[in-house]
């Protein structure tokens, strides 16, 4: 058992140079849960509605459902650290009333997701979440269950600054006109979200909401659509509804689109991602 909850801890520290020349980065919508320290660069951080400018040393934390992706504002060699992991890591090493998925669930949807925390605790974090690398790279005696007690600190220590209700939240960045429209879209996904019907409902011109949306997530209103239809999809289909059905209620008209879009986005056909998730 041990064994197996090591493994599907994944801590992984990437260098890229010169990122706005080699990288393009889409939106990010995956089954695992998500801690994300940013080291080094110019990235503004997209997550749902709400965008941020990091600073080195800052700590995002996002679950499944929430959207997110970075935005190169520089080409400084961009560092970080991420850590991936499935919600059972968090029940099995939780007890009552000391819930691990604490920082996760006890907040609304694409909010405080960046934790406000101290140099100090920053760098405390960095140093646990480079002895975590070490204790995969470098197997040894009771080196799983070295992993799993850093693990279990790192988790302890977010969720200590995610609940310290005296801290000053941070805010994030936003643009007025913008909101409205992505709280629209969220609540309407199975409606006709074309640019049409967007300009219509809140008169505004179709190339301006496009351009703000592109400044302010680096990508696409319509890709950005597609990617909040998949995710409603997936929910759908672990709740048992059928492929088509799924595609219908998360706004596909067509289901041959609903199947591509559904591949590119998970890496699975419908079918594939049920088995994939259930097994």
């Amino acid at each position: 058992m041990l064994e197996a909850l090591n493994n599907e801890i994944i801590c992984i520290r990437n260098i890229t140079e010169n990122p706005m020349d080699k990288m393009k980065m889409d939106f990010h919508l995956h089954d695992n849960f998500e801690i994300y320290m940013f080291l080094s660069g110019g990235v503004r951080y997209f997550i749902e509605k709400n965008s941020y400018d990091l600073v080195p040393g800052d700590i995002l934390i996002m679950r499944p459902d929430e959207i997110h992706k970075a935005t190169f504002t520089s080409n400084e060699t961009y560092e970080r650290i991420v850590i991936n992991f499935p919600e059972n890591v968090l029940r099995t090493l939780s007890t009552e009333g000391n819930e691990l998925s604490y920082c996760y669930y006890n907040r609304p949807h694409g909010e405080k997701n960046r934790l406000n925390s101290t140099d100090e605790e920053k760098n405390e974090l960095i140093a646990l979440f480079e002895k975590l690398i070490m204790a995969d790279k470098y197997k040894k005696m009771w080196s799983i269950q070295l992993k799993l007690s850093i693990f279990l600190e790192i988790m302890v220590r977010i969720n200590r600054i995610f609940s310290d209700e005296t801290r000053i939240t941070s805010s994030p960045l936003h643009h007025r006109s913008l909101i409205p429209i992505l709280e629209y879209i969220d609540q309407n996904l199975d409606k006709d979200l074309s640019l049409k019907s967007l300009q219509d409902k809140f008169f505004v011109s179709g190339s301006y909401l496009c351009q703000i949306f592109k400044q302010t997530t680096g990508s696409t209103l319509h890709e950005y659509i597609i990617y909040k239809r998949i995710s409603r999809a997936k929910q759908f289909l672990i709740n048992g509804e059928s492929s088509y059905n799924a595609s219908i209620k998360s706004g596909f008209s067509d289901y041959s689109n609903f199947y591509r879009a559904f591949k590119k986005v998970t890496g699975y056909s419908p079918r594939e991602y049920l088995r994939q998730i259930s097994g």
